[in-house]
């Protein structure tokens, strides 16, 4: 399959790039301009590919209340650009990676979070990534156009960015343990997230591309939910482990609170098991251990 994958550089898009090609597909990763309508018509045309995976965005929910107006421009108009591009070229099968936080503020009777719910943005970037599965879906409906959506929940594993949660606390961890602090900082420990590991997310997105039912949406999530201080308590608990040392302590500091912070988000992957057979393959422990594992390789490195 030839397969062009947008954000090819990202976190996600760099273990999904690995996964096409361990797979057997042919990988094209351009780099245009998501924002640019006239080179993304021109890089899928010339490269007429199979099947687009679409993950280039404004992934980081705390700098959308920055910029919002920058993170609607590239989230909801880049796949506006996309997805016109891919009708242009004959209309390959598209995905279109969204987020689980077009859910919103959820109760408890809502969870787990089914794709039948009403969308609910509370935030700028939730409302990009709402906007852009609105332009997904009348790319389907008055095209034609075969485009999926994945409603990815909170995915980690080495190689995030420390400017998402998980990272952050594994690389304050690592940094304490080099400097000799007896603490980590962190933020609110009270939300709950429904994590996956990445390689586990990116198996989910290849299998949507060739078994997924376009004009669907589908939830990529576990089905369980952690809350933030146990990942941070398993972090801190692995690295004491790990180096044989006393576990560093948990400090709460206001300024790393986001402005709205969902308590609960985890999602039902039913229609994704029915549709595809995808089930997930590593545990939150393992995935945790990595990303130390990394942030120590990173710390030794410079890199």
């Amino acid at each position: 399959m030839r397969a062009l994958v947008t954000g090819a550089s990202g976190f996600a898009g760099t273990w999904l790039r690995e996964h096409l090609e361990a797979s057997g597909d042919q990988v094209f990763a351009p780099l245009f301009d998501i924002t640019d309508a006239d080179s993304v018509q021109q890089s899928i045309s010339e490269i007429r590919p199979d099947a687009i995976y679409h993950l280039a965005g404004q992934a980081n929910v705390g700098a959308s209340w920055t910029d919002p107006f920058s993170t609607f421009a590239v989230n909801a108009n880049g796949t506006l650009n996309v997805v016109q591009a891919a009708i242009k070229a004959g209309a390959p099968r598209v995905l279109v990676v969204g987020s689980a936080e077009v859910y919103g503020v959820v109760t408890p009777e809502d969870l787990p979070v089914s794709e039948d719910r009403q969308l609910r943005p509370a935030s700028p970037y939730a409302a990009s990534k709402a906007a852009a599965e609105m332009v997904a879906l009348q790319a389907h409906l008055g095209s034609g156009l075969p485009v999926m959506v994945a409603r990815s929940f909170n995915h980690v594993g080495p190689g995030q960015s420390d400017g998402f949660v998980v990272s952050a606390l594994a690389r304050r961890v690592v940094d304490a343990r080099r400097t000799g602090a007896r603490s980590i900082s962190v933020g609110n420990l009270s939300p709950r997230r429904d994590f996956t590991d990445v390689r586990d997310v990116v198996r989910a997105y290849r299998l949507i591309i060739e078994s997924g039912k376009p004009g669907t949406s589908y939830n990529v999530c576990t089905g369980r939910a952690v809350s933030i201080g146990e990942v941070a308590k398993l972090l801190v608990d692995i690295d004491a482990a790990q180096e044989n040392a006393e576990p560093l302590e948990l400090q709460v500091d206001p300024a790393l609170q986001r402005p709205v912070d969902v308590p609960e988000l985890r999602g039902d992957p039913r229609r994704l098991y029915d549709d595809t057979g995808w089930t997930p393959l590593l545990s939150v422990s393992d995935t945790l251990a990595q990303v130390l594992q990394h942030w120590r390789t990173h710390a030794l490195t410079g890199a």
